[in-house]
């Protein structure tokens, strides 16, 4: 491919939104970011600046749990990014994400990812949470996959503001943060138990996850159902 038609290639390779609900579009965005990126993965997360998040979508099961890693530990590409606003390329976690990350970056590195690309979605003022790309091998995105990525990211940004403005049903965006919400409950009711602030709870409910091997979400969910409880002894 010679470099004029590589430069402006991924606009035609980014699809036009699939019909249906918002998170089976997502789900297909995902999917079709994958393959287009070379990547092993994408996943699609939707964030709050006050700490609540979701999984919005992700290209299969087994990068949806590497995507909320980033949440049970509290760092990562995907925090960083929505932090600071801009994409996070972690071209070689070797050399970049250790120091940067000392929590996440053994668990990915553990489940064969070796670099990681987060892409903040966002409108004007308003962030909406960040796209994350994975792969298993260590190299930077091309200027073309970069610009595949921007575009699947604001393709990402319609499709969450579409199942906003439109009553799907179960196929609702809210039904895609379900388990966030269950976070902020699991918090609360963490924050009762131990007489901590709301960040506390948080931070016992992530050690927790962290030391059992689960994740934050199911976690959460236990908390909720009243299978599991905290005390002021609980490490």
């Amino acid at each position: 491919m010679d470099q004029d038609r590589d430069d402006g290639a991924w606009a035609s390779a980014v699809p036009s939104p699939p019909g249906g609900g918002a998170v089976s579009r997502l789900q297909t965005l995902c999917a079709d970011a994958t393959r287009a990126l070379s990547a092993v993965g994408v996943g699609v997360s939707v964030m709050a600046a006050d700490g609540g998040y979701g999984m919005a979508a992700a290209s299969d099961l087994a990068t949806e749990r590497i995507e909320e890693l980033q949440f049970t530990f509290g760092e990562g590409p995907c925090v960083d990014a929505f932090a600071s606003r801009r994409p996070v390329l972690i071209a070689d976690l070797d050399d970049q994400g250790a120091r940067r990350w000392p929590v996440y970056t053994p668990a990915v590195y553990k489940a064969g990812i070796r670099a990681v690309f987060a892409f903040p979605l966002q409108v004007g003022a308003a962030q909406l949470g960040v796209l994350d790309v994975f792969r298993t091998h260590a190299g930077t995105l091309s200027r073309a996959e970069i610009g595949q990525a921007v575009a699947f990211s604001d393709l990402a940004v319609t499709t969450l503001l579409d199942g906003q403005d439109q009553a799907h049903g179960e196929h609702d965006v809210d039904g895609a943060i379900e388990h966030g919400a269950a976070l902020w409950q699991a918090q609360g009711m963490v924050m009762v138990m131990l007489g901590v602030t709301l960040a506390e709870a948080l931070v016992r409910l992530r050690a927790h996850a962290y030391t059992t091997g689960r994740r934050l979400s199911e976690v959460a969910a236990d908390v909720v159902a009243g299978r599991l409880h905290f005390d002021r002894d609980h490490s």
